[in-house]
């Protein structure tokens, strides 16, 4: 495993970190990728451990708290050794959000308490709303790390264009944003250029696209009924599910790696990226995920030609 600076928040990180959403089920009505084994996933965590992984990142939205619950007692005894990262302020799928000071500091007590810990390494706002952003928020954040709960804050962005606004307007220096394949939405817009000149932290979130980069879903795929992918329409899915040949050619085919290797690779080939966090449900996952480490970086000519390749594509259905 290799690992990488958080921008400027002080903090270190393996390069392909632990996405915690999937892990939270289907408890309490949840939705992410249906019901999961409590048991298998923390074996997946504890495997991810083994393998290096330091990287772990939640939210108290993922599974209404089962997520951090997880995280909390699998990687207790080594509390020290790795890098946790929750957020706060989504409320439910339906995009309900509390970004109040009062929410905050509440959600962040709870946050500890299952995480069974008395300090989160970076703490998140959860897709706030671009205009909604002000000095109270930010202001409770910096509280909260002056009095060690936190040690660094950032903001998981709905898009890269908010991403640039938070940077600009308020200074915040570790974003999570999508980027993958069949979004490359962080370079067009400029944000990765803009994070590499003011040394910010970038996470990397949905690499995998849902998973449907790994080559292992189809239109014909059923879902579980609460796993998010069924509220695609069947021409999105359909769009994802076969975007993974339009990159992985023979050519690469030929170096024995697999379609997660290789978009992991796309990712991590920008040096701005920090770290990828792809979702991983089982131990299966963590073990190919985690070898995407171990290939070297793309060079800037197949990175020019895989951005070629979404500008004359459309991966998207409006």
């Amino acid at each position: 495993m290799k690992y990488r600076r958080l921008g400027t928040t002080g903090l270190k990180v393996s390069e392909i970190g632990f996405g915690a959403w999937g892990i939270g089920g289907d408890v309490n009505g949840s939705v992410a990728y249906g019901p999961t084994d409590d048991k298998e996933s923390r074996r997946a965590l504890q495997r991810a451990f083994e393998l290096g992984v330091t990287f772990y990142d939640t939210a108290d939205f993922y599974g209404y708290g089962h997520s951090e619950e997880l995280i909390g007692q699998t990687l207790r005894d080594v509390r020290s050794q790795v890098v946790i990262a929750t957020k706060v302020g989504l409320l439910d799928a339906t995009g309900r959000h509390d970004f109040t000071r009062r929410h905050i500091k509440q959600s962040i007590e709870r946050s500890l308490r299952r995480l069974g810990t008395d300090y989160v390494d970076l703490y998140q706002l959860h897709s706030p709303p671009i205009d909604e952003l002000d000095g109270e928020m930010l202001s409770t954040l910096q509280l909260l790390q002056v009095e060690g709960k936190i040690r660094a804050f950032g903001i998981s962005v709905r898009a890269p264009d908010d991403a640039l606004v938070a940077i600009e307007r308020l200074g915040i220096k570790c974003i999570q944003v999508n980027f993958n394949l069949v979004d490359q939405r962080a370079v067009e817009s400029g944000l990765l250029a803009k994070c590499e000149k003011e040394d910010v932290g970038v996470i990397v979130r949905t690499p995998l696209c849902f998973g449907f980069l790994t080559g292992a879903y189809s239109t014909n795929t059923q879902f579980q009924e609460s796993d998010h992918r069924n509220r695609w329409s069947t021409e999105q899915i359909r769009r994802w599910s076969e975007a993974w040949r339009v990159f992985f050619s023979d050519r690469e085919k030929a170096t024995s790696q697999t379609p997660s290797h290789f978009a992991l690779r796309f990712c991590l080939s920008y040096p701005e990226v920090s770290t990828a966090i792809p979702g991983m449900l089982t131990r299966k996952h963590v073990e190919e995920n985690v070898a995407a480490s171990h290939f070297d970086a793309m060079s800037r000519t197949a990175l020019e030609r895989l951005l070629a390749v979404y500008r004359e594509s459309q991966f998207i259905v409006k």
